[in-house]
């Protein structure tokens, strides 16, 4: 049975205190964890040598608290499920480990690149031919993922990296689906929901979102691409989705005259509200991308409606309901405790 081990005696601070995984541990005597890259609250990606390669690879672990929660583990183990079958080359490659694991993990592709939202901190707003090339490239991989069933869910420019060759790759599949899962109960505005900015409508209103909402999300990094700025703005996440829901975005050309009436027909086609209305493939999309003659103008950017923040849904003020709740419930359940020990 494999086994977590440590290869030497640890220096001071190595362990995590929370029992993490965390650099300096040899997982299953083959991974030899370097240092910690990133973590969300699902999960800590570390940078790794591969003992039985020689290469250098990124291992994934889940948080312990999403490992021991049933709901958590089964996100995990679909992630893993999807990217064991995903080969093409703008997606994030996985690396099979065999035999038994001591926890769980996923092994991945180590890219030491820099993300579309690194990039856009970097350059500001892209040369329209630049969006318009990154976009398409993106339109490959999700054609790709939309001919197996799968819908990623949380596109954004964090999730989009380019590496040193120039290639490019779609990252982090912790919140995707494929169209045979079983739908996960939906528990309002959280981690496994997706991000503000990037997320469609439908998904706000708790549906599980198809192929349509990768093309929303799509359409919303190339407004970012070539404004500078994010389609919704404010100061909550509930008020960023509620204006999704109740509006349309401001017209591209407002914020950037120097952008051509394709790109922005492009754009509002990808963020047309209704799923029904937007682009039927990201092949669609792709084509009219790289060709922007074939973009018949509609003359979208005259029948936008500016989001209206007195009409909220309803189900995001019982989304705002709950939140406080839960944080009053919290917050006498701890004066409870304390009370009941002094």
């Amino acid at each position: 049975m494999s086994t977590l081990m440590v290869a030497d005696p640890p220096a001071e601070g190595w362990t995590d205190a929370r029992g993490e995984l965390a650099p300096g541990m040899v997982l299953d005597g083959r991974f030899e964890i370097d240092e910690l890259v990133a973590r969300s609250q699902m999960a800590s990606i570390f940078k790794a040598y591969d003992r039985d390669t020689g290469k250098t690879v990124a291992v994934k672990a889940p948080l312990l608290s999403v490992e021991s929660d049933p709901g958590g583990y089964e996100r995990f183990q679909r992630e893993q499920e999807i990217i064991s079958r995903l080969d093409h080359p703008s997606i994030l490659k996985f690396i099979p480990v065999d035999g038994e694991k001591s926890r769980p993990y996923l092994v991945m592709e180590f890219i030491e690149g820099e993300t579309l939202a690194q990039r856009l901190a970097r350059t500001g707003p892209l040369p329209e031919g630049e969006a318009a090339r990154i976009a398409s490239r993106v339109c490959d991989a999700l054609d790709y993922l939309y001919r197996r069933g799968i819908t990623h869910r949380d596109l954004k420019p964090q999730n989009i990296i380019f590496c040193p060759d120039g290639s490019m790759r779609l990252i982090d599949f912790g919140l995707a689906r494929a169209a045979e899962s079983r739908r996960l109960t939906f528990a309002g505005f959280t981690s496994v929901m997706g991000t503000p900015d990037y997320i469609s409508p439908e998904q706000v209103k708790g549906k599980r979102g198809d192929h349509r909402s990768d093309i929303y999300s799509l359409g919303a990094i190339l407004y970012e691409m070539v404004t500078g700025a994010s389609p919704f703005e404010g100061e909550h996440p509930l008020v960023i989705m509620n204006a999704r829901l109740t509006g349309d975005p401001v017209a591209p050309r407002t914020r950037n005259p120097n952008l051509s009436p394709a790109m922005e027909e492009i754009i509002l086609h990808a963020m047309e509200r209704d799923p029904n209305r937007r682009y039927l493939s990201a092949l669609a999309m792709k084509r009219q991308l790289d060709d922007s003659q074939t973009v018949e103008l509609t003359e979208r950017h005259l029948h936008l409606r500016a989001p209206q923040p007195g009409k909220s849904n309803l189900r995001l003020w019982r989304m705002i309901a709950g939140f406080v709740l839960l944080q009053v419930l919290i917050f006498l359940a701890l004066f409870l405790y304390f009370k009941s020990h002094h």
